[in-house]
């Protein structure tokens, strides 16, 4: 019989801690070894007996979940979920979290928390069960927004797939980025190694709404190619990477001779929105062999079968090895399918992009 995962949930809320023992107690994978109502209380209990997934609030008294989270991560690195506010400020910390090296959030309302909390329950276990494979020698942060159990769209239905060879090659070249768990510290180590004069940009990275823009804002404050949160109708250009804004579909689209973004809302696919599935797709559509496709760490298969679209339509390819990757999950789909020419390890990824474009 498989081991119990090991879980501890240290919030200042009793009723929060309540619902999520009483959640996670009907999955018999999973045990609650322990509750905390704050991280030095945990700090006590993880003395004698170490999870393995901690479910981490933000604010709490006497230390809050950040500082905590680095402490652990500094000691035994830990999958850490993180059970943030909606709020903007909650937004913010949750954020910095992930930066610290948080594997899941959990985002949760001011009001409506008990009834929220069950009707999440799948939600919960899911990432719990995620986290619990989390490669933690390949991680520094990550951001994943769990999102299980629902429909699985494809980019049907979003976009038909391409009925012809897109134009042929131009001047105009352009670079698809997909990732999700793991992928924020992923984009970081990747993005700030591009010169200001890289080809265009545009990247999938799983995160819910509100996270995307302060993420493009901390990247273009240490990249030297701009960085920003994409708005409809923005242009592909030179020193310039798009992110899709969380909650929202992007597509690449040719205006005349200029490439530009087609944000828009629509259902989820692959359970995941934005969906690599459909930029990777636009991408082999409109751009073809113009196009250099890149699929790194995260959960599931969302940007492989776009991923093998891209290839066929001409464009070069890199999948992120496993070694290097926090969840081989990703980038393993795109390889089994065919999509993947080239596999390589995270810190060689920035050097081939830059061959495979012929700016290296």
């Amino acid at each position: 019989m498989a081991e119990k995962i090991k879980v501890m949930i240290v919030d200042d809320s009793a009723l929060v801690r309540q619902v999520v023992s009483q959640a996670l107690a009907t999955d018999a994978g999973i045990e609650v070894i322990a509750t905390a109502s704050d991280p030095i209380f945990a700090l006590e209990k993880m003395k004698t007996r170490w999870p393995d997934v901690l479910i981490v609030d933000i604010e709490m008294p006497r230390m809050d979940g950040i500082t905590f989270l680095k402490k652990v991560m500094a000691e035994r690195p830990t999958p850490v979920v993180i059970c943030s506010s909606l709020a903007e400020n909650g937004a913010q910390a949750t954020f910095e979290a992930m930066a610290a090296g948080a594997v899941a959030i959990i985002t949760k309302p001011k009001i409506g928390l008990k009834s929220f909390l069950e009707d999440a329950s799948n939600d919960i276990i899911q990432a719990v069960r995620s986290a619990a494979r989390a490669n933690m020698g390949a991680l520094r942060s990550s951001a994943a927004a769990a999102a299980f159990n629902r429909p699985k769209n494809t980019a049907d239905v979003m976009l038909a797939p391409a009925s012809h060879r897109a134009l042929e090659r131009t001047t105009d070249q352009l670079i698809a980025i997909g990732t999700s768990t793991g992928g924020t510290q992923a984009l970081e180590a990747v993005l700030t190694k591009l010169p200001a004069t890289c080809l265009g940009i545009v990247i999938v990275q799983h995160m819910p709404e509100k996270f995307t823009a302060m993420f493009a804002e901390r990247l273009n404050s240490l990249c030297q190619i701009e960085v920003l949160e994409a708005k409809n109708g923005d242009r592909v250009i030179p020193g310039r990477a798009l992110i899709a804004p969380g909650g929202k579909h992007m597509m690449l689209k040719r205006n005349g001779a200029q490439y530009v973004v087609d944000v828009a809302d629509g259902p989820l696919v692959n359970r995941h929105k934005p969906s690599v599935d459909v930029l990777f797709r636009s991408v082999a559509k409109f751009a073809g062999a113009n196009a250099l496709g890149i699929i790194m760490t995260g959960m599931g298969d969302d940007g492989a079968r776009g991923m093998k679209e891209m290839h066929d339509a001409g464009a070069k390819t890199i999948a992120q090895d496993e070694a290097s990757c926090v969840v081989f999950g990703m980038p393993k789909e795109a390889i089994a399918m065919g999509g993947a020419e080239f596999v390589e390890p995270l810190s060689r990824i920035p050097e081939r992009m830059l061959e495979l474009a012929g700016q290296g």
